[in-house]
């Protein structure tokens, strides 16, 4: 049984096989329209839990659909239906959950949650998004960057803005992909020491530039993600845009990165915030095939999880 719970607990090896199988399944599906089943049809019997304890539209609209074209079932969930909501603990819902599902995939707040539902389950459990990760999101940005520009592995990312969830699976990811990465946001909203650290020992380089400019000089791929993100205070987004303004992702900052550079966001954007319109829809943003992957790379991790 495998559980995907971050890409750092998930060997390379594994990581590769899964890219593989997403882009396979990708060209297998050709134009057929969206509804229409794979060929395959892996998870042919199977039920997935699709628990959200947080608002979603990719993740929950991705990973029904993959289920569906695999010719699984999901149950979609949320945890103010659940009893999960109302008490009962995460190990007693890993444990009945096992009883009627093949999967579950959770979107919830703590790490140890996550790891709470994975102890307990007797079935695989994945990770659909916590306040400190969101694994399967890189694994489309991974995709979808070799999609379009060849292998990750020497390239270098340059993550804009606060040192969020997604920029520290960015961070795992650079280490097990092994390419580099350059962080460029306020001091106060820098990523934890000890992920940086762990570039830098896997013989990847990582840097702290505080000058956008400077930071996407070299920058082969470019990424943000909202100033405000769920869960966050209303007092503090006039605090964080004061702080993030300078690392806006605008024309003015393309200007500065090499032309080859591409413009990745992982969605919802904030347009004119954290992004501007121009570079969002403009020819280097490939935002929204990397929204489409979600679909393809989840498809691939639910197969990696079942061995089907």
């Amino acid at each position: 049984m495998n559980n995907f719970l971050d890409i750092h607990t998930t060997d390379p090896a594994a990581l590769r096989a899964i890219l593989s199988s997403a882009g396979e399944m990708k060209a297998a599906r050709g134009d057929r329209p969206k509804g229409t089943p794979d060929d395959a049809r892996p998870l042919d019997g199977h039920v997935v839990a699709l628990i959200f304890e947080k608002p979603s539209t990719r993740t929950r609209v991705s990973f029904d659909v993959g289920v569906r074209q695999m010719g699984g079932t999901s149950l979609v969930l949320s945890g103010a239906e659940m009893q999960l909501g109302h008490g009962e603990t995460i190990a007693d819902t890993a444990r009945v959950l096992s009883r009627y599902v093949d999967l579950i995939m959770i979107r919830t707040f703590g790490e140890d949650i996550l790891h709470e539902m994975a102890e307990h389950a007797t079935v695989p459990v994945i990770n659909g998004l916590t306040d400190s990760s969101h694994p399967c999101q890189i694994m489309a940005d991974v995709m979808t960057f070799e999609e379009h520009r060849g292998p990750i592995s020497g390239k270098r990312v340059a993550w804009m803005g606060d040192g969020n969830n997604v920029a520290q699976s960015f961070l795992h990811a650079a280490a097990s992909f092994g390419f580099d990465f350059t962080f460029s946001g306020p001091a106060q909203l820098d990523p934890p020491d000890a992920l940086m650290g762990g570039i830098r020992r896997a013989g990847r380089d990582m840097r702290v530039e505080r000058d956008p400019a400077r930071a996407v000089a070299d920058a082969d791929l470019i990424v943000t993600d909202t100033w405000v993100s769920m869960g966050d205070a209303e007092s503090s987004r006039q605090r964080r845009h004061n702080l993030l303004r300078p690392y806006q992702v605008n024309e003015r900052l393309l200007d500065a990165a090499p032309d080859e550079a591409l413009v990745m966001h992982c969605l919802p954007a904030h347009r004119g915030e954290e992004i501007t319109d121009a570079v969002l829809d403009g020819p280097r943003s490939v935002v929204f095939d990397e929204a489409e992957n979600r679909l393809h790379a989840q498809k691939a991790i639910m197969r990696w999880c079942l061995g089907v």
